[in-house]
């Protein structure tokens, strides 16, 4: 098959980019760590590097993105290293990293906020507790000196820190100014949520004054009484979140961490009822519900799992080339392949397996890599995982298939057999050629579909198919039905097809091809 036909149409809007692939870094090696699991090893913004330590389990660590103020862009400028994995003490494979940046807001917005000295008027909920209208003007006065207060202790550790400083400090007063002027102005107290959140990345770990956490936890206040004045500010409740997690990640895990990773997803499913096309806010809630899986009792955790599983899959339906998502998503179900190990699973026989939950987890860290090649925490993850694919192939497994060109047939007609899909195509092999190459020649007639030839990829339900979990491939040469053995292996194969897709029309199929072949 060719890997660079003419552009096709692709359902997500996707078109194919021709230029070169970059080089996959190979130069970082695989993370190795105790069995017993660490605390998250936070690191400074950019690239993180691997933190050598005696034998072990990759960890995969998720990143988290920030939406700014208004009309502003996500900017994600730092990535922070945490340690996610199951309670498995002595599990014969290892742990992944998990790859999380971080929250920040931009100066272009910030400057452009300070050129809008404008205050709003907006209606007061004279019930809310959290109403500046129940206070009085000395409470008010108060409050704002405290947080001004905080904000003048910052000094920024270096040139850049303290000059960035200065232009945070200068905004929160033009933001105080407008709250005295108008106490229900809920743009100036998101704003200054906002420079309170930021300067508290101008502290380090171990201040004391101020703390990180007091410029947090004043954040949130802020957070807190914008929201009640203007319960659709979505950007509010997703910054808040992103407060709100980075307390707890202060707490290791305690109580008092869980409770505040709770109030994070809260606040996530707030931010995504009001914007449900934000697969950065979906992706952090899938993070955080990550994150209090490790916290919860036992009995609480498989369910809290699924969920992160089913937001970080939302995030990747809405933007199929969301690589931190994609990576993510591969972090978790290795933490499920874990478990289910150590537990035996259920005993049912249309669960997925522990194996074919760590080759999943391969398929979407292997799909992180091929998006992001140079990104070293994707390429140390895929050299620990690599091995669990069905190498030279990205996924193996059963559909049942109508004959060779009738798509419509008789029920008695489908058979269930074996597919393979790799960086070219979708392939049915028949028996006795169960290694054969997609590309090889077959000496009886199977279904094949040509990555190029897709238009688009979804679940169906229709009477003219078996019963079971329905997949329509439609192509520019018509649509192909298979049916998956069930829902949750449909999941899969959905979202193999489209993320190969994916990385087709990104231009990246020669990356994706070295790494099933070697």
């Amino acid at each position: 098959m060719s890997t660079a036909p003419e552009e096709p149409q692709s359902q997500n809007g996707l078109e194919p980019d021709p230029t070169t692939n970059p080089k996959p870094d190979s130069e970082s090696e695989p993370v190795a760590q105790p069995e017993a699991k660490p605390e998250p090893v936070p690191e400074p913004k950019a690239k993180p590097e691997p933190v050598p330590e005696p034998e072990a389990k990759p960890e995969l660590q998720p990143e988290p993105e920030a939406v700014v103020t208004d009309g502003a862009d996500p900017k994600v400028d730092e990535v922070v290293e945490a340690a996610i994995q199951s309670n498995n003490q002595a599990s014969a494979h290892p742990e992944l990293k998990k790859d999380e940046g971080s929250r920040t807001f931009t100066m272009r917005e910030l400057l452009g906020g300070l050129k809008n000295d404008q205050s709003n008027d907006v209606a007061n909920d004279s019930s809310s507790p959290y109403s500046y209208s129940e206070e009085s003007p000395q409470e008010h006065s108060e409050q704002n000196n405290a947080a001004m207060e905080l904000i003048n202790s910052v000094t920024g550790a270096d040139d850049d820190g303290r000059s960035r400083q200065r232009v945070l400090t200068f905004a929160a007063k033009r933001y105080a100014s407008a709250i005295e002027r108008n106490p229900d102005d809920y743009d100036a107290l998101y704003n200054w949520a906002l420079v309170l959140q930021e300067s508290a990345d101008n502290v380090s770990l171990d201040s004391t004054s101020p703390s990180k956490d007091a410029l947090l936890e004043e954040a949130c206040k802020k957070y807190d009484e914008a929201t009640h004045l203007c319960p659709t500010l979505h950007d509010a409740f997703y910054n808040w979140a992103i407060a709100i997690s980075d307390r707890a990640k202060m707490r290791g895990r305690t109580k008092e961490a869980e409770e505040l990773w709770k109030q994070a997803t809260k606040n996530y499913e707030k931010a995504v009822l009001l914007n449900w096309n934000s697969p950065q806010a979906l992706n952090n809630w899938g993070l955080a519900l990550q994150e209090l899986s490790a916290i919860v009792p036992a009995r609480e955790k498989q369910t809290i799992v699924r969920t992160a599983i089913s937001k970080f899959r939302a995030a990747i339906q809405l933007q199929f080339d969301f690589h931190r998502a994609i990576y993510n998503l591969g972090t978790v179900l290795y933490g499920l392949a874990e478990d289910t190990l150590r537990t035996g699973g259920s005993g049912n026989p249309k669960e997925v397996s522990p194996n074919e939950l760590y080759s999943q987890s391969a398929i979407y860290i292997a799909a992180a890599h091929a998006l992001k090649p140079n990104y070293n925490v994707y390429s140390s993850a895929l050299r620990l995982v690599r091995s669990m694919l069905p190498l030279p192939y990205l996924k193996v497994g059963y559909l049942t298939a109508p004959p060779v060109g009738k798509s419509i047939a008789p029920h008695s007609d489908w058979k269930r057999s074996q597919f393979v899909l790799n960086n070219e195509g979708l392939q049915q092999v028949n028996k006795g050629e169960q290694k054969q190459s997609i590309s090889g020649r077959s000496g009886e007639a199977a279904i094949k579909v040509d990555i190029p030839d897709i238009v688009s990829v979804s679940s169906c339900g229709d009477l003219t198919l078996p019963p079971g979990a329905g997949l329509c491939i439609d192509t520019i040469h018509g649509p192909v039905y298979l049916v998956a053995d069930s829902w949750e292996f449909l999941d899969g194969w959905l979202d193999a097809i489209r993320l190969v897709y994916t990385i087709y029309a990104r231009g990246k199929s020669e990356v994706l091809a070295g790494i099933t072949t070697g």
